[in-house]
C-alpha cells in the first residue's frame, strides 16, 4: 500500500480484535476522565455520626464535608480570571454497605473533579455548585430533593455516577 495508505485503513487495523472503534459516547467519557471536570480546588473528608437517617433506622450516618476556599476562575469556568467565593457543604449517607459504596464513588468523582463546578446563580454571582450529581445536604427536615427519607437515592446516585464513568 505504501505511502498512499488511507487513514481509514489504518484506523480499522487498530481494532482487529473485532470490537471496532470506540463509540463517541465512550470517547467523550474517556476525554472527561483524562481532562478532569471543572471542579475548583477543594477538600473532601467524612466522619461517622452516631445517629440514623430517616429511612435507615439501623444505620449510623456518614457526614461528608466538602470545603472549597475562595478562588479565581479558570478557563473551564464561566468568567476566567474572576474571583468566586468558597463553599462549605455537608452531605449525608447511611453508614451501611450501599452507603459506603456510594461514598467510594463520590470520593472517586471528587478526585476526578466531577462533583462540583463554578456556576452563575440566579443573582448573577459565580459560585461553587454541584455538577449534576445530587447530594443529600440535610439529614432530615428538608425537601425530598436534598433530604431523607428517600429510598431511591442510593440507587439513583450510583446510576448517575456510572453514567459519568465512575464505578
Amino acid at each position: 500500500m505504501g505511502s498512499a495508505q488511507s487513514s481509514d485503513t489504518f484506523h480499522c487495523n487498530q481494532y482487529l480484535n473485532g470490537q471496532g472503534p470506540p463509540t463517541l459516547a465512550h470517547q467523550a467519557i474517556e476525554g472527561l476522565k483524562a481532562l478532569g471536570g471543572s471542579q475548583p480546588e477543594g477538600q473532601m473528608t467524612w466522619v461517622v455520626l452516631h445517629r440514623d437517617l430517616p429511612g435507615f433506622p439501623e444505620d449510623n450516618t456518614l457526614q461528608i464535608n466538602y470545603v472549597f476556599p475562595d478562588g479565581i476562575q479558570n478557563e473551564k469556568h464561566p468568567h476566567p480570571g474572576q474571583p468566586f467565593p468558597g463553599l462549605r457543604q455537608w452531605a449525608y449517607l447511611p453508614d451501611n454497605r450501599e452507603g459506603r459504596k456510594v461514598l467510594k464513588m463520590l470520593d472517586k468523582a471528587f478526585g476526578q473533579r466531577l462533583l462540583f463546578t463554578i456556576a452563575t446563580n440566579q443573582e448573577g454571582e459565580d459560585v461553587v455548585a454541584t455538577a449534576h450529581v445530587p447530594l443529600k445536604i440535610q439529614p432530615d427536615g428538608g425537601s425530598k430533593i436534598d433530604s431523607y427519607p428517600d429510598p431511591d437515592y442510593l440507587k439513583s446516585v450510583k446510576k448517575i455516577l456510572k453514567a459519568k464513568g465512575i464505578e
